[in-house]
């Protein structure tokens, strides 16, 4: 049976509430006591000085610096790398809650026994391959191949390397019968890319006579392979087409297995190739990932985002390279991620480098790249010089790097390359800049205004609501919806409504729930301004309410008599002399209600 809406919720605050989140940060990253704080270094950020701040009572951290901040729930999702259910499953077996099933429909049950399906062919045509490269007497080439290559069989073996036979040792079915063997059906074996269909019927491998890399997700699991061919033909090499469980343009290969040294040195190197890679990573350089057959892409960097601040694009100096680096720059810019380009000597790539001249000489070429915005600025003066044609074309060719990334971002880029060229920042910005206007408003859409923009009565609501938000049902009955015509105040009691109708509307309900950005960064200044957590003295606390209350009262008061005043001056201006002193007498009432209310005020002091 699916659990309810409140049920989820339950659930959710449940396995929050259980979990500790000093502890659970506390094993990746060092935590030290700083009041009724802990501190320490960022894992989302390059830092010497903590920034990063969690918050044991209201059970939410926060950095400073780069503006990450979430709950139990955001850690293990921004850090592991994890979806929610999968966070939410990992926190519920580490409290010992149980999670109750949720009952699919028919069609995402199908979907799902599909997935499973491919994962299992994907693992098994895996082990297969494996065990043929390192047991078969076909296979000698490939392991003489790999030796040449300075593979050692350890290393092969952590990447779980394998052999697809070609034709005159396998037969055209190697894979496919083996695996039918082992009771997987043709259909799904098709669909996992790693058999064809002839047109009149029955199937053929995909790969032959190749070297393979098993290609896995976050999660662990093959959905996919690369293959390296050994004898003639083409292309050299070639990947699994896409599938329920394999989006390339997604994933690269070898971050799932170097995750934690990405992480670890907060910079990631990546490469072209797979045996680029592997040859590196047997040089103990494993901090380095590969695109998997195509230029990198948006999610690309923004799965890099995860683990580093750093991206070193280790490409070749000719123009396939500097378009790929071209491509990437807009990507790295909206990303916020850092760029770098380390141009590798003629003739030579990463795997032909380290393997030469060792993995220093890398290392060296690592620490002398260039900002991949400059790079591209160089190389386009090379190109084109510096001729007043040759700066026309210059500029216009670094109209897609003006077009992405916030407006800072672009009047700092203006104002440095007009001022490379010699021209003025007018002339820089002149040429058309196209800003995907979907994409704006996509953004615009997920990101909340800022709360320290509202009028200073609208924040005082604010604040008391997000520290006290048990107060929520009094300030709506003194009127708080009729006197809010501020639409970020609007959209604020709008979210209290939605969240309270989840369940229970607390303070750390709140934080968690808030979009990630400026109101995010607002409330958790808030949160730590405020102190531990505690309440305070519920008088107190009734008595600021009340404050609220008479002034929304008197707010309601004033907007009252100001459209009296309008319906008046109409009434006059239409010779309705009637309904004329009907508004006076009403406004004169109005007018000894506000009266009383100031007396009272003066009373109270």
């Amino acid at each position: 049976m699916n659990p309810s809406f409140r049920q989820q919720n339950e659930i959710k605050n449940r396995v929050r509430e259980s979990t500790d989140i000093v502890r659970l940060i506390g094993e990746s990253i060092e935590l030290k006591k700083a009041g009724a704080n802990y501190v320490g270094l960022c894992p989302f950020h390059a830092e010497k000085t903590p920034s990063f701040s969690v918050n044991p009572s209201r059970q939410f951290f926060h950095c400073f610096g780069c503006g990450e901040s979430g709950d139990v729930f955001t850690f293990m999702m921004k850090y592991h790398r994890l979806g929610f259910p999968e966070a939410l499953k990992e926190l519920a077996t580490r409290a010992g809650i149980d999670l109750p099933e949720r009952t699919l429909s028919p069609a995402e049950q199908r979907q799902l026994r599909r997935r499973d399906r491919l994962y299992a062919v994907n693992e098994a045509a895996a082990t297969l391959y494996e065990r043929n490269l390192q047991q078969s007497p076909a296979a000698a080439t490939a392991r003489s191949y790999l030796a040449g290559r300075g593979i050692p069989d350890e290393f092969a073996a952590r990447y779980r390397l394998g052999y697809a036979p070609g034709p005159d040792q396998g037969g055209w079915n190697f894979i496919t019968s083996l695996l039918q063997k082992n009771g997987h059906s043709a259909a799904d074996i098709e669909r996992a890319g790693l058999a064809v269909k002839k047109e009149r019927g029955g199937y053929y491998d995909r790969f032959r006579d190749r070297v393979l890399f098993p290609i896995y997700d976050m999660g662990g699991r093959v959905v996919a392979f690369g293959g390296r061919i050994l004898g003639e033909g083409g292309p050299k090499y070639m990947n699994s087409p896409e599938s329920a469980i394999f989006d390339k343009g997604r994933l690269l290969f070898g971050l799932y297995q170097h995750r934690e040294a990405i992480r670890n040195q907060r910079r990631a190197l990546v490469v072209e190739g797979n045996f680029d890679l592997l040859s590196l990573a047997v040089h103990g350089i494993e901090n380095v990932v590969a695109p998997l057959g195509t230029s990198l892409t948006r999610p690309h960097v923004r799965s890099l985002r995860g683990y580093c601040d750093q991206v070193v694009l280790l490409f070749d100096g000719d123009a396939a390279g500097f378009k790929a680096a071209m491509r990437s720059v807009p990507f790295f810019l909206a990303e916020r991620v850092e760029a770098r380009v380390a141009l590798l000597p003629d003739g030579q790539d990463p795997d032909s480098m380290v393997r030469e001249q060792g993995a220093a000489a890398v290392q060296d070429l690592v620490a002398q790249a260039a900002p991949l915005p400059e790079f591209v600025f160089e190389a386009l003066v090379r190109r084109h010089g510096l001729t007043l044609d040759g700066k026309n074309r210059i500029i216009a060719e670094l109209q897609p790097l003006l077009a992405v990334g916030d407006s800072d971002q672009r009047a700092l880029m203006i104002a440095h390359f007009s001022e490379k060229l010699g021209v003025s920042p007018e002339r820089m910005s002149a040429s058309p800049v196209r800003v995907d206007s979907r994409a704006v408003r996509k953004e615009a859409a997920g990101e909340w205004a800022r709360f320290d923009q509202l009028p200073r009565r609208y924040r005082q609501v604010v604040d008391f609501l997000l520290l006290y938000p048990e107060y929520f049902d009094d300030l709506l009955a003194a009127g708080l919806e009729d006197v809010a015509d501020d639409q970020i105040l609007k959209e604020f009691i709008q979210f209290l409504k939605e969240l309270r109708q989840q369940g229970d509307c607390t303070p750390e309900r709140i934080f968690s729930s808030l979009p990630e950005g400026e109101a995010r960064r607002y409330t958790a200044r808030l949160f730590f301004e405020a102190g531990n957590g505690t309440t305070g003295d519920e008088r107190c606390l009734d008595d600021m309410c009340n404050e609220l209350k008479s002034w929304l009262r008197e707010e309601q008061r004033v907007r009252e008599e100001a459209e009296l005043l309008r319906r008046i001056r109409e009434a006059q201006e239409a010779g309705d002399r009637e309904k004329m002193m009907e508004l006076l007498r009403r406004k004169q009432e109005c007018g000894r209600k506000r009266t009383g209310f100031c007396d009272n005020l003066l009373k109270n002091e």
